[in-house]
C-alpha cells in the first residue's frame, strides 16, 4: 500500500502544495524544531518562510490577495506542518480562523481592510474567547462592550490567546446589550487592532508575558486584559451586534478540523519515529519489529492514523461542499486527538527509555499531544455535540 494518510481526489494545484509544504517541513521544520521547542524561541525564520510561501492567505479569496483555497486544502497543510512541529501550525491557525470570520460574516469594507493584509502575513490573527473562569461555557462571557456613542468601551479578562503577542488583529468575544434575552444573543464579536508586543500595547489593552506551558512551545499563549478599551462600533464584525456567538461558533466549526488535522500530523510523526525505530532498536538477535507484540502495536498505530485522517478529510469536504458538519467536525476532532494520543503514548513505549530522553523527538510530541484533547473543545465537549446531532437527526416520533 502507500503511506499512511493519502488523500484521494486531490487536484493538481492541490498536490502541488502539498508537495511544496512537505518538502519545507523536512527541510526548515523538522530539523530546527527540538532547539526551538527546548528554548521556547518563537520560530521567526519558519513563520517568513510560511509567508513567502503565501500560506497566511491561503484560503483568503483571490480577490483580496489570497489563494482562495478550500478547507480541505488548509486541513492537508496543517497535518503536514504538525508532522513537523505543532507550534508552528499554531501559528496560523487562530490567524486562518479570524480570516475565516471576516470573509464569512464582515462587511465588505472590513474585507478590503483586513483581507489583503492578513494573506500576506502583515496583519495576524487571533481568537479570543475563551476567560479565566470559563471555557466551554461560552454563554456564561464576563467580558462587557458597553455602546458609548460611535464607539464601545470594553472591559474583561480574557485567556489562552495562541499568538495573543505577536498577533495584530483579535477576533474578540464579549458581552452587549444588544440582542434578545437569551444569554448566547447579546455577545457581539469584535475586530481590534492592536500593535504586536507584551505589555500596555495600546490605551486600556494590556498583553501579559506569556503563560509557560508543558508543551505547545514557542508560540506564544497569552492573556489579553481590557480596562476601559475604546473600540469603534464599525470595528463589531459584519456590523452585526449580537451575533456574535453564531459567528465565533462557525470558526471554531473550522478549527475543529484544524485541530484534527494537527493531530493526525503528530500521529503521523509518531508513527514514522516508532516504526523507524523498531527497525533499528535490535533486542534477543533481531529488530524488535520483529517480534509480534512490536508488529501488532504497530499494525494498530497505522490504522488510527489511517482512521483520523480519512474522518479529518470527511469533516472538511462537508464544510467546503456548504453542508452543516458539526457533528462531523466534533467526531473527527474527538477521534483524532483521542487516537494521537494513544499512539503518540505507543510511539513513546516502543522507545523505550530512550523515549524519556529529550534527546529524542518522541519526548517532545509526548508533551504536545495532550494539548489537542483539550483545544477546540475538550472530548466530552465533542461527545455533547454529536449526541445532540444524532438525536436530532434520529428523533422518533412519540
Amino acid at each position: 500500500m502507500a503511506r499512511l494518510a493519502q488523500t484521494a481526489g486531490l487536484t493538481d494545484i492541490q498536490r502541488e502544495i502539498l508537495a511544496t509544504v512537505r518538502g519545507f517541513v523536512d527541510k526548515e521544520v523538522i530539523p530546527h524544531a527540538q532547539a526551538l521547542e527546548h528554548g521556547d524561541e518563537y520560530p521567526s525564520d519558519i513563520v517568513e518562510g510560511m509567508k513567502e510561501m503565501g500560506l497566511f492567505g491561503l484560503t483568503i479569496p483571490e480577490e483580496y490577495g489570497g489563494l482562495g483555497e478550500s478547507l480541505l486544502t488548509y486541513a492537508l497543510v496543517v497535518e503536514e506542518i504538525a508532522r513537523g512541529w505543532m507550534s508552528v501550525s499554531g501559528v496560523i491557525n487562530t490567524h486562518f480562523i479570524v480570516a475565516h470570520m471576516i470573509k464569512q460574516h464582515g462587511t465588505e469594507e472590513q474585507k478590503q481592510y483586513f483581507l489583503p493584509r492578513m494573506a500576506t502575513g502583515e496583519v495576524r490573527g487571533a481568537f479570543s474567547m475563551s476567560e479565566p473562569d470559563l471555557g466551554s461555557d461560552v454563554a456564561a462571557i464576563k467580558t462587557k462592550a458597553k455602546k458609548d456613542g460611535d464607539s464601545y468601551v470594553i472591559d474583561g479578562q480574557k485567556m489562552w490567546l495562541t499568538n495573543g503577542g505577536t498577533s495584530t488583529l483579535i477576533a474578540l468575544l464579549a458581552r452587549t446589550d444588544e440582542g434578545a434575552p437569551k444569554a448566547h444573543q447579546n455577545l457581539t464579536a469584535f475586530l481590534v487592532e492592536k500593535p504586536a508586543g507584551f505589555g500596555e500595547v495600546a490605551p486600556g489593552l494590556t498583553i501579559p508575558g506569556k503563560i509557560d506551558k508543558m508543551g505547545y512551545k514557542g508560540v506564544d499563549t497569552t492573556e489579553a486584559v481590557f480596562s476601559g478599551y475604546e473600540i469603534p462600533a464599525g470595528r463589531v464584525l459584519g456590523e452585526a451586534p449580537g451575533k456574535g456567538f453564531a459567528q465565533m461558533m462557525d470558526g471554531v466549526e473550522v478549527g475543529r478540523v484544524n485541530v484534527a488535522a494537527r493531530a493526525c500530523g503528530i500521529a503521523i510523526r509518531a508513527f514514522e519515529l516508532a516504526i523507524d525505530y523498531a527497525q533499528q532498536r535490535r533486542t534477543f538477535g533481531k529488530p524488535i519489529a520483529e517480534h509480534q507484540a512490536i508488529a501488532f502495536k504497530l499494525a494498530e498505530m497505522a490504522t488510527k492514523v489511517e482512521a483520523a485522517h480519512l474522518m479529518m478529510v470527511n469533516a472538511a469536504r462537508l464544510k467546503d461542499s456548504g453542508a452543516r458538519n458539526d457533528v462531523e467536525a466534533g467526531m473527527a476532532k474527538l477521534i483524532a486527538s483521542e487516537y494521537c494520543a494513544e499512539v503518540t503514548q505507543d510511539a513513546f513505549r516502543i522507545h523505550g527509555g530512550y523515549g524519556y530522553s529529550k534527546e529524542y523527538e518522541i519526548e517532545r510530541l509526548m508533551r504536545e499531544a495532550p494539548f489537542l484533547l483539550i483545544g477546540e473543545g475538550t472530548s466530552e465537549i465533542q461527545k455533547t455535540i454529536i449526541s445532540r446531532g444524532l438525536l436530532r437527526e434520529y428523533k422518533t416520533r412519540s
